[in-house]
Order: C-alpha cells, then sequence, then structure tokens
C-alpha cells in the first residue's frame, strides 16, 4: 500500500471516527487542518506522512471529545498496523496526537514535540483562531450549553487541567482562557505570520462585541 492510500485509509477511518460530529471538531475542521499541515510542510523539512496521518487522527483520541482516550489510542494503533504503518511511523504519530493539546500545557505537561508534531499543533491551533476560531467557539460553546458572556465572571488566567476540562464558563472568556494565548505558542515561523493576522480579528471582534453588549451603538445612541 502507497503512502498516498495510506493516507486515504486513515481519512475513512476518521470519517467512521468523527463523521458525526456536531462540536466543530469534525471533517470540515480536520479537512482545514490538513490542508494548513500542506502549506506549513512546504517550509518546513519534516516527514510528509507522519505530518498528514497525525493531523487526520488528532482528535479521534482527544478526552474532551472521547470518554475514553486509552481505548480509542489502543484502536488507533490497531488500525495502523492492519494498514501496514511501520512501527517507527505508528510511534511518531502517537507520540503527535497524545502530546500536541492546549490540556497538555496546563498542570506543566508541556512536552517537547518534533518537527511534525510542531506543524500539526500549529495547523490545529490555526484553526481556533481568526474569523473560524471565532466561529468555532460559539458553536463549541452551544454545544457544551455554555454562556455566551457574563461581564460578572472573570477569565481563569491559571486553570488547572481539571478546570479546563470540566469547570463551566463563557465563550467569551474562553478567549481570554485560551484562544489569545495559542498565537504566541505558535511554533513555525509561517505559523506565526498566519497567526499574527488572525489574532487581530479576535481582538477587534471582542472590541465589537463589548461595545454592542448592552444594546447600545458606537456613540451611546
Amino acid at each position: 500500500m502507497t503512502p498516498a492510500q495510506q493516507i486515504n485509509q486513515i481519512k475513512q477511518f476518521v470519517i467512521t471516527q468523527e463523521g458525526q460530529d456536531k462540536s466543530g471538531h469534525g471533517m470540515d475542521h480536520l479537512v482545514r487542518v490538513t490542508n494548513m499541515i500542506e502549506q506549513l510542510c512546504q517550509h518546513e523539512s519534516a516527514d510528509h506522512f507522519i505530518s498528514l496521518a497525525a493531523g487526520w487522527l488528532h482528535d479521534v483520541i482527544d478526552d474532551k471529545l472521547t470518554t475514553q482516550p486509552l481505548e480509542q489510542q489502543a484502536k488507533v494503533k490497531t488500525f495502523l498496523q492492519e494498514i501496514d504503518v511501520t512501527e517507527f511511523q505508528i510511534n511518531a504519530i502517537m507520540e503527535i496526537i497524545t502530546n500536541m493539546s492546549f490540556a497538555k500545557s496546563l498542570d506543566g505537561q508541556q512536552h517537547g514535540l518534533s518537527i511534525e508534531g510542531q506543524i500539526v499543533q500549529d495547523a490545529d491551533r490555526l484553526d481556533a483562531i481568526g474569523a473560524l476560531g471565532i466561529a468555532r467557539a460559539f458553536y463549541y460553546g452551544g454545544h457544551k450549553g455554555e454562556e455566551m458572556y457574563d461581564p460578572q465572571k472573570s477569565p481563569r488566567l491559571n486553570m488547572t487541567k481539571e478546570q479546563y476540562r470540566h469547570e463551566p464558563g463563557t465563550v467569551i472568556n474562553h478567549f481570554y482562557e485560551k484562544l489569545l494565548l495559542l498565537a504566541p505558542q505558535l511554533n513555525t515561523a509561517t505559523a506565526k505570520r498566519i497567526g499574527a493576522q488572525r489574532q487581530q480579528v479576535m481582538k477587534s471582534f471582542l472590541a465589537q462585541f463589548k461595545q454592542e453588549w448592552n444594546g447600545t451603538s458606537e456613540n451611546g445612541q
């Protein structure tokens, strides 16, 4: 089986796992992430197959989307073995997808990533910021039943992973608790350039949102 055929098999596997996702982590997200991986790989010396495979698979084992992350990890490994991905490649892919999430940076768990992991992490984080990031934040917040905004609730700036995963917040606070923190954490030069523009889109949106929150126009009339 060629690498291209293996990637196609991985994509089909992911469709069976996430094809019905309604949280903003479905196939449209994965298509954008893998397209961005392709773009970033043009500027970095990285293994193209490992980067793409990890990009397609990164949400399958994410504990915000599954209650059984260890079982999902085992399922992914077994599947990759079945399509003749090498042990070296499997280990590299699993190392990326189990250590790239924002939650891993909480509680002092930040893990050094390979260049392939940095590319996948950058592509995933770029899809969480900018105009698409704004849309996905509100989509996910609605999915979780979160409040849109409450000026009386301050952002939690030193969250633990437990708080991040299980303590309710607001969509607007999520920008300060995570989304605005992502652009400074991007790894590659290309991602940093893209992220800087998307960061400004979010800041402009937040300023406009708060200006409109009370139902008044710009001049107060």
